[in-house]
């Protein structure tokens, strides 16, 4: 038991460190930023709150870092089924398994957005900006192999698959259905970039 009443786990370096920033993204889920406070991240990580303002000096400090280490090694190789379809399908699956990071972004971080001065979109895009980059990718392919119309990919056009599952994230504040993620690609994005119905294979 130390000076703060909570019992000690004996852990040091990296870590106590994935310690503190799981318990503090599970404070950030839970309660959002605006109740975020070093004493409940230094009860749920069962150590104290000096082992924590150690490490961070704010609040904003803390919620980017346990952002970073939730984000960690997300990104993946950019999928290459062969079709624009199949590999939006790929990239958005992917995506639907942060869930969790767009919930937050687009609902609880409201008070770190007033805080910080940060706008809700720059954050989206550096933390999740691995898929809106495959996108990229993905659609330049398909247009090489004369699949997408080069006069309808835009900067809007190339965002609007990512667009698309974050609002229905943010909106539905659980993960979306693989039927969701099937009717984004195929009732809007495909037919946006090709300029027509493309087949469609269950």
């Amino acid at each position: 038991m130390d000076l703060d009443g909570v019992p000690r786990r004996r852990r040091r370096g990296a870590q106590l460190d994935a310690a503190l920033l799981e318990a503090a993204w599970a404070e950030l889920v839970e309660r959002g930023y605006a109740d975020l406070t070093f004493e409940a991240v230094a009860t749920r990580a069962g150590t104290s709150r000096s082992v924590v303002y150690r490490r961070w000096a704010t609040r904003r400090d803390l919620a980017l870092a346990a952002l970073r280490h939730r984000t960690a090694g997300d990104a993946g190789p950019v999928p290459d089924t062969g079709s624009l379809r199949g590999d939006l399908l790929e990239i958005l699956q992917a995506m639907t398994g942060r869930s969790d990071v767009m919930v937050l972004l687009g609902v609880q971080m409201g008070e770190f957005y007033r805080e910080t001065g940060i706008a809700p979109y720059a954050l989206r895009e550096h933390w999740l900006g691995g898929g809106g980059a495959a996108v990229v990718e993905v659609v330049r392919r398909a247009e090489r192999r004369g699949e997408v119309d080069p006069s309808r990919v835009t900067s809007r056009t190339l965002r609007l698959a990512a667009d698309l599952l974050r609002q229905e994230v943010t909106t539905t504040l659980r993960a979306p259905s693989a039927q969701a993620v099937r009717a984004i690609v195929d009732e809007v994005v495909v037919p946006l970039l090709t300029g027509g119905e493309q087949p469609v294979t269950p």
